[in-house]
């Protein structure tokens, strides 16, 4: 049975106010956790709207350069494709340029998986690095303060795409994916990790991702078919950044200034 999550979505008028948006709930989840527990562990993902929001937390005119506690930052990745890190389609080679070259972040708290590797090699040891870094012990899960997804236009999120085998890792941190549809590998997340976090949002932009995103929401539960619908979180709660565009198919009033509020019972 799936587990009930109360979902609550904020939709603005464009993408650029999405990015900010996000923005702000990454300063918010860092110094939150800072201040609460000493550090603060980000997992990211790629995509256009991640790279807009990198942009912006990384430009000193912008208000959230000067308050996230970058030294107190451990930032890790949702998932990778299998190219090295100076690969134009690295996650972690667009993060570079867009925020990693241009703030404080010391190296150490850079935690990315290394593309470059054979996949199984590259998932096992971004599950040791994160063993160590949240200093697991057996069969402990991590739990991030923050994950930040992205959806697809087939309904997948990180690299957990329809019908593959990393759907049914239950017991592991990360793993290597084969995406026969795409003929790759990627590395990825598992989404029992990913529901260990204290707070999971996805930000999606763009009128291709209406009727997917309607579907996930409102439709019937298949998540082997749309694999996002297993982000459920145990906090019982899931955020949802959205652009106009993407969220035309859900119930929101448009009257109100925006980000206007719309929320679900996902039972």
């Amino acid at each position: 049975m799936p587990r009930a999550v109360s979902v609550t979505y904020a939709v603005w008028p464009t993408p650029a106010e999405v990015a900010a948006g996000a923005a702000d709930l990454f300063t918010s989840a860092a110094i939150t956790a800072a201040n609460t527990r000493g550090q603060a562990r980000i997992a990211i993902s790629g995509g256009t709207t991640p790279r807009a929001m990198f942009a912006l937390l990384a430009d000193p005119s912008q208000p959230y350069f000067a308050r996230v506690p970058w030294e107190k930052l451990q930032l890790f990745w949702v998932d990778e494709r299998t190219v090295p890190p100076d690969h134009k389609d690295s996650n972690y080679g667009m993060t570079k340029a867009a925020m990693l070259d241009h703030v404080p972040l010391p190296a150490a708290n850079i935690h990315r998986i290394q593309g470059e590797l054979e996949p199984e090699a590259a998932a096992n040891h971004y599950e040791a690095e994160i063993r160590t870094s949240f200093r697991l012990e057996g069969a402990e899960t991590p739990k991030f303060d923050l994950v930040l997804l992205g959806m697809g236009d087939d309904g997948h999120t990180a690299s957990l795409f329809p019908h593959t085998e990393a759907l049914h890792a239950l017991g592991r941190i990360a793993v290597a994916n084969r995406v026969e549809k795409m003929n790759t590998w990627r590395v990825t997340l598992t989404w029992p990790v990913i529901n260990h976090a204290r707070r999971v949002a996805f930000l999606i932009e763009g009128a291709g991702k209406r009727d997917i995103l309607r579907d996930v929401l409102l439709g019937e539960y298949d998540p082997e078919t749309k694999p996002s619908q297993f982000i459920r979180p145990f906090s019982g709660k899931l955020s949802f950044l959205l652009d106009a565009a993407a969220a035309a198919a859900l119930p929101y009033d448009p009257g109100q200034p925006p980000p206007y509020i719309g929320s679900l019972e996902l039972k």
